[in-house]
């Protein structure tokens, strides 16, 4: 095969066609639908649009259509636009250093028509006649005078039709709209002047009135409860102008779902101002939690080069460690001015202590769950839990799978232990358990290993127990969210918990798995939807199940911190030891290092 491949005698460069140059190309710009509603949004926002409709079929593969109220387009403009590299907005490389407009490139439309159909009406308000412009692959198909209200409208049908292999890379129906959600929240944030509706289906998914006032737009798309957390950061220098809201420590989830940032009103990812914010926050968060953030960066254009990534997601600022360093400073200062104990709100007596007993007939690892909480929320006696016989059936298919896959998994180390000898000699720094087995040193991590026993007894479980909440737990969700929430529900159902519909944007957890002991608010659910929200596309209901599972086990386990006495770490070590595979959390992160006595001297040089 190498030797075809080198053959001198053949040729093998080639140009590729128009129609396949044109798919490569729009592929980097339209990823996915939420790709072309970005795009559309830019367009219309560029164009001076204070009102602005798009409605969604079929998660935006069927159709996209985004309407507004803006300045709109000439005949002569609209028959241009579908053309490569065609745009108002610059004229030169040199305009690029000034620009700030969010589209400047004049690739959205084609892009668009290239892997779908695109009907673009337009008209502007010195005209009599609007314009009706339909493309596809093949190019504009026809250019006509028509009747139309000023402004733009641009409807795409079809996404993909051309390119099968994007359309089956797109993940769920819900998580495709959870992400078009996200792209339109995010400018009803950053454009409060402006007012938003996202229709699903004919529903309304978003309505966001133009407001004039970012906190508003905030309070009405995420709800009073993160509101009530957020504090005001302001902060200017001859670098950059920050403004917007960071939350209090209380408020944070287990990924950046909480967090918009915008550089010259441009929504973009960045990694560099979410890491100098954590660093603001120093010790006030714990590891791996995320704080809402909405922050609205003003820089110079000329330090900032919007032409780094196709779908202008990111930029790159030629000063950006100082930038960081103001950002850092604002929210350290932001933090030292506010007062930051969490207020208690008692809805019941308080009980000083509450026992909840794990169900569980194994008498080696029943005593770790004997555990005693405090708070004044009381949970009642744990009852069994009997889901439909055909929803126990999805349950207890997938638990059957992933076991399975645990037992065939192959497992490179060498056995830490092998009999129940273990001789405890200590917790350091309240997150490591270190103990003597079978003459090796083993220094545990006290939440991982946990959260691996948790994760297998979950697997192991054929009937759920759960446990109703005398005060349910109220869920304030985000558009986003709520639609990721809706199509996960039957599956959190299956495992304990009871939610329902409160209201427009409100749900209500009344019963958790026992698995959790007791609940006081409603971070867990929050966190599962982040983490089914962050995965990759998701190919069955035990991907699903072992999402749901890994972050149930998570938030059940101990933590670090949590002081432990000799008989609580000597049982956990034996509750690992039976573990199908006690090396790992079901995240992938070590649960254990041992030393043994010939590795310790190498260590310390005694040799020889």
């Amino acid at each position: 095969m190498v030797d075809d491949a080198c053959d001198v005698g053949s040729n093998r460069i080639h140009l590729l066609d128009e129609a396949t140059i044109s798919k490569i190309a729009a592929g980097e710009v339209i990823e996915r639908p939420a790709s072309a509603v970005k795009e559309l949004l830019d367009n219309s926002i560029d164009a001076g649009a204070t009102e602005i409709k798009v409605e969604i079929e079929g998660s935006g593969v069927k159709r996209i259509s985004v309407r507004d109220n803006g300045c709109g387009m000439s005949h002569v403009d609209a028959s241009m636009a579908f053309m490569k590299h065609a745009t108002s907005k610059l004229t030169s490389i040199d305009d690029l250093e000034t620009v700030r407009t969010l589209g400047f490139r004049g690739e959205a439309l084609s892009s668009m028509a290239a892997v779908a159909k695109v009907t673009l009406i337009t008209r502007r308000n010195r005209d009599v006649a609007g314009t009706k412009v339909i493309a596809g692959s093949d190019g504009v198909e026809s250019i006509l005078e028509v009747g139309a209200p000023v402004g733009t409208t641009v409807d795409v049908a079809d996404l993909f039709h051309s390119t099968p292999a994007r359309r089956k890379y797109l993940k769920s129906s819900r998580t495709e709209l959870a992400h078009i959600t996200d792209v339109v929240t995010n400018y009803a944030i950053a454009h409060p002047d402006v007012s938003f509706t996202l229709l699903n289906e004919g529903k309304v998914v978003l309505r966001s009135p133009a407001t004039n006032n970012m906190f508003d737009n905030i309070v009405h798309i995420h709800g009073a409860e993160v509101a009530r957390s957020l504090v005001p950061v302001v902060c200017e220098n001859d670098l950059v102008k920050i403004s917007g809201y960071i939350s209090k420590p209380e408020l944070s989830r287990s990924g950046s779902d909480l967090q918009s940032f915008y550089i010259n009103g441009r929504s973009i990812s960045s990694k560099a101002i979410s890491n100098a914010i954590r660093l603001g926050y120093y010790t006030l968060l714990p590891k791996g939690r995320y704080p809402a953030a909405f922050l609205k960066l003003e820089i110079d254009p000329g330090i900032v080069d919007v032409n780094v990534h196709p779908r202008k997601t990111e930029v790159r600022l030629s000063h950006e460690k100082e930038i960081m360093d103001v950002v850092t400073a604002a929210v350290e200062k932001a933090l030292s001015s506010t007062h930051l104990v969490p207020e208690i709100k008692v809805k019941d007596k308080p009980f000083p202590v509450q026992k909840v007993l794990y169900e569980d007939k194994d008498e080696d690892g029943s005593k770790l769950q004997d555990k005693v909480y405090l708070g004044s929320r009381l949970l009642e006696e744990p009852t069994p839990y009997n889901p439909p016989a055909k929803d126990t059936e999805r349950r207890l298919k997938a638990s059957a799978r992933l076991q399975s896959r645990l037992a065939s998994s192959p497992h490179d180390e060498e056995p830490v232990f092998v009999t129940d000898d273990v001789k405890v000699m200590g917790q350091f720094e309240d997150l490591y358990i270190v103990a003597d087995v079978e003459k090796k040193l083993l220094l545990i991590d006290q939440h991982a290993a946990h959260e691996r026993v948790m994760y297998e007894r979950v697997l192991d479980s054929r009937d759920m127990g759960w446990q109703e909440l005398l005060n349910p737990v109220t869920l304030e969700l985000n558009p986003k969210e709520k639609v990721i929430l809706e199509e996960f529900i039957p599956y959190l159902e299956e495992v304990g918990f009871s939610i329902s519909e409160f209201g427009p944007d409100t749900y209500v957890v009344t019963t958790v798995p026992t698995i959790f002991g007791r609940m006081e608010s409603p971070d867990v659910v929050h966190d599962i939807v982040s983490d089914l929200l962050s995965v990759g596309r998701i190919k069955d209901d035990t991907e699903i199940y072992d999402h749901v599972f890994s972050t149930m086990a998570c938030r059940a386990a101990i933590k670090a911190g949590a002081v432990c006495n000799k008989e609580q770490m000597a049982d956990l070590i034996r509750q690992l030891k039976k573990c199908r595979n006690p090396y790992t959390c079901p995240h992938g992160r070590p649960t254990m290092i041992s030393f043994t006595r010939e590795e310790l001297d190498r260590m310390f040089k005694r040799t020889g």
